[in-house]
């Protein structure tokens, strides 16, 4: 208790209130969401989704608070036109499993894009969010697209250009 005292008594010799800090916590409903629009043409995969991934936490936010979705909803256009670097479309692979005793499945992405090329973006933004129900959470603020078309016009997304 005295060392409580004390700590008042110095503050107040340096006429600072310490009541006057306030830490501000971001919930779901004082959260500033905004919509960005972001054009993935001849964008490096892992650049873009780890981006990405960012601007969807929040991270970019002066009131980040990690626990809360507090985050911008991001739209991707262009998907199908997303850039990986040497050998990738041939070398790597995705592995999916059906459930059943030997059911485990690999594809390339070159097969991916053929048959769902915005699954390529989808599946490298949710490997770099959280694993738990705040990220599931925050993968319903991702909308990607094939082409420069989108559904999202009445809510003005702003243009969003990315580092390379």
């Amino acid at each position: 208790m005295a060392l409580h005292r004390c700590f008042f008594i110095g503050l107040k010799k340096n006429n600072v209130d310490p009541i006057s800090y306030k830490t501000i916590a971001t919930n779901r409903l004082t959260a500033d969401k905004a919509w960005l629009l972001i054009d993935a043409e001849d964008q490096p995969l892992g650049r873009i989704a780890s981006q990405i991934a960012s601007l969807i936490r929040g991270k970019h936010k002066p009131h980040f608070t990690p626990h809360v979705a507090c985050g911008d909803n991001v739209i991707v256009i262009n998907a199908d036109k997303i850039r990986l670097t040497g050998n990738k479309w041939e070398h790597k692979q995705y592995l999916s499993h059906t459930g059943y005793p030997g059911g485990q499945r690999t594809t390339t992405p070159r097969k991916l894009q053929a048959k769902f090329p915005t699954l390529i973006i989808e599946r490298a933004v949710k490997g770099m969010l959280p694993k738990n129900r705040l990220g599931r959470q925050l993968f319903h603020q991702l909308f990607v697209y094939t082409g420069p078309d989108h559904n999202h016009a009445a809510q003005q997304p702003q243009k969003m250009t990315l580092k390379n």
